[in-house]
């Protein structure tokens, strides 16, 4: 009788979940979301979007209200799954985004990254790289085998990020979500383990000082 395929043979301890301590960069610092320490920091961040553009691909709509988005953050920012991550200035302690780790499958080996709302004090730094090292570079880390990214395939800044930073493109899962009243096709990418290390030196040689001119441009692109 023919044998059907199956799967590689995986010797895998699951992994750990994410602790909670900071992730320490050049450029930035990665503080598990602290209510008091945080939002009013980050309100104020965003506020910098006049436009709230930054929303536009989020399940809610901007803020205008400090006390609203307190309240928002206090209700989604504080668990543990999703682990939210405020993407702090190493010497001000200035709050300019956000990022969690969320869909965290210990046993699988699998995590995503995602809620990524980085103000526009963060956006196009290399701090905004950083972050998105640092949590990649914990992930695996802590044992996970596959990193995720999901986003609305419309979202297109989400989408050429994702291909930036090393994701391979997977495919559209269509008509996956209803949020805001409309339909959201959803792009999936990911990083395997086997792949961080590659990975791994080319993010270290794109945020050395030295790939950066005076005027903070960059040399080579990551």
């Amino acid at each position: 009788m023919e044998e059907l395929p199956i799967g590689q043979a995986v010797d895998y301890t699951p992994a750990s979940l994410p602790e909670n301590r900071p992730l320490q960069g050049q450029y930035c610092r990665l503080e598990p979301f602290d209510l008091a320490r945080h939002a009013q920091g980050l309100f104020n961040a965003y506020l910098q979007d006049e436009a709230g553009k930054n929303w536009t691909y989020l399940s809610v709509d901007g803020f205008d209200d400090p006390a609203k988005f307190k309240t928002w953050a206090a209700e989604t920012c504080t668990k543990s799954d999703p682990f939210f991550y405020a993407v702090t200035d190493p010497e001000s302690g200035q709050a300019t985004g956000l990022a969690s780790y969320l869909r965290i499958n210990p046993a699988a080996g699998s995590i995503e990254v995602g809620w990524i709302n980085f103000s526009p004090l963060l956006q196009s730094t290399r701090a905004s790289t950083e972050a998105m090292y640092l949590m990649m570079r914990e992930a695996f880390r802590l044992g996970y085998r596959r990193y995720e990214w999901k986003c609305d395939s419309l979202n297109g800044p989400s989408n050429r990020a994702a291909t930036r930073l090393g994701f391979t493109f997977e495919g559209i899962f269509r008509q996956a979500l209803v949020y805001k009243g409309r339909n959201r096709d959803t792009a999936w990418f990911s990083v395997l383990d086997g792949e961080w290390s590659v990975l791994k030196a080319r993010f270290e040689r794109w945020l050395a000082p030295d790939n950066f001119d005076e005027s903070g441009q960059q040399l080579r692109a990551l």
